[in-house]
């Protein structure tokens, strides 16, 4: 058995602390433990700082192409509005001219300002719909009447009005008069 009074005196410089294996391999393991923890904590907040940079770069480019897009649809119109500026100068001109020019030349000053309208549609991509003589269509044309003809039925038979189209979308519906069978 041990000696009570030795029990209270403390171990001698010559005495050796005797550390237990288990326990070293604890403090070993816990050592590895904190250095891994230290760089899972690093990594972590390195893909926090990448992340939060990633957000700022999507949302930069969301703000550019709204920005983009505004100014390209600004820019569309500007260049139709361009187009039209001749098409008002011509017509400005043959009013200014009128009371001097023959029919003749205000007819072919009218023809050429229909030109430069045409050639803005066509640069806008307007088209016109013309359907005299084809089926009626409900989708691109609006039936004003329906006259008995020899015609077939549903057939455009006269254009009141004539419809256009924006890159295949219906600004105006063709206002038709229809065949209807006798």
């Amino acid at each position: 058995m041990s000696d009570p009074s030795n029990a209270s005196v403390p171990p001698s410089s010559d005495e050796k602390t005797e550390v237990l294996p288990e326990t070293a391999v604890q403090l070993v393991e816990m050592e590895r433990l904190k250095t891994e923890l230290a760089g899972a904590e690093e990594r972590a907040k390195n893909h926090w700082e990448q992340y939060l940079r990633a957000l700022a770069d999507v949302d930069n480019v969301r703000k550019r192409g709204a920005k983009d897009l505004e100014s390209a649809r600004q820019f569309a119109v500007e260049k139709f509005a361009q187009d039209l500026i001749g098409v008002k100068d011509s017509l400005e001109l043959g009013i200014q001219n009128s009371a001097k020019a023959d029919v003749a030349a205000l007819v072919e000053g009218q023809n050429a300002t229909l030109r430069l309208l045409a050639k803005a549609f066509e640069k806008a991509q307007i088209e016109e719909i013309n359907p005299e003589g084809q089926v009626f269509n409900p989708e691109l044309h609006e039936a004003m009447m329906m006259q008995p003809s020899d015609a077939p039925p549903n057939t455009v038979l006269t254009v009141i009005q004539r419809g256009y189209q924006l890159n295949g979308r219906l600004l105006r519906p063709a206002r038709v008069v229809v065949s209807a069978a006798k």
